[in-house]
Formats: structure tokens, sequence, C-alpha cells
């Protein structure tokens, strides 16, 4: 971490579209999707419900993009974490554009499979930093060695 500074996003949203993969010469590869969050609120002026959705670029590379291509599907909740980077580039006609996109470092799908859209199976290996729902398993403290007489509460 440089300096005292961070650059983390977390998001748990539905996807909007399939993932849109382009392939590299060398072998890598990136897949795109847009991800929607919602909020909701009542104004308290009206008492009317307002509902609120922000769409974010998600940009996922190699063996994890091939994952998503594979297995999410239009409609499918998601966990992605990762971090905002924003491109500039140049349009045709002349001018400076800029997007900002969610850089994907690590997800997990939570669609349940018989939910998704697609109807197809989860993908059943572990791969760093990739969950689904089926490999999630509860965190249990299982002690490595018998507990010492301290006096402080620390779980560690």
């Amino acid at each position: 971490m440089a300096s005292g500074t961070l650059n983390k996003v977390m998001l748990i949203g539905h996807t909007g579209d399939e993932v849109k993969m382009h392939y590299f010469e060398g072998g890598g590869c990136i897949g795109r999707f847009p991800l929607a969050t919602n909020e909701e609120y009542v104004n308290r002026t009206t008492g009317e419900r307002v509902s609120n959705t922000e769409w974010h670029n998600i940009v996922v590379r190699n063996k994890a993009a091939e994952v998503c291509e594979k297995y999410l599907n239009k409609g499918d909740k998601v966990y992605i974490e990762g971090r905002i980077k924003t491109r500039k580039w140049t349009d045709d006609k002349g001018m400076d554009r800029y997007s900002t996109e969610i850089q994907c470092l690590d997800f997990t799908f939570l669609t349940p499979k018989e939910q998704s859209q697609g109807g197809g199976a989860q993908p059943q290996g572990q791969m760093s930093g990739v969950s689904t729902p089926a490999q999630q398993q509860p965190a249990v403290a299982k002690p490595s060695q018998a507990p010492d007489d301290n006096d402080d509460d620390l779980p560690f």
C-alpha cells in the first residue's frame, strides 16, 4: 500500500449482460460486463419510495475472465471485489473521453446454479480468488493447540 492510500471496491449486484471476451495474441484475455447495484429509500418530504440503479463496468482478466464467461449469465447476482481504474482515450472527433471501470481481483457467484438463467452447472474446482456458493463453507474455528490459561480474551 502506497503511503496510506487505499483503492478497494466491494460490490454485490446483478449482471446486466453476458460477459464480452477479448483475446490477445499472447494468450491472455479480458472479460467485460456491466453490474447493477440498487439503492432504495423513502423521500422524507413526499413519502415516496425512490429507487436508483448505479451501473458499474467490470473488467476481469485471464482465467478468471474465462470462468465468468462460462458461468455468469445476465441477471445473476455476484460479489465483486477490486479497484477503481479510470481510462482516458481520444475519440474519432479528437475529444478526450474517460471511462471508469472496476478491475476485478476477486469474485463470488451468489446466484444458485438452479436459479441461474443459463441453468448450467457451476465450476467444481477451486480457483485462487474465485469461489462459488457450492464452494463456500462456513468459517469454523478449530483450535490448533490446547488453550493456555491466559487472562486476556483475545481469540488468537
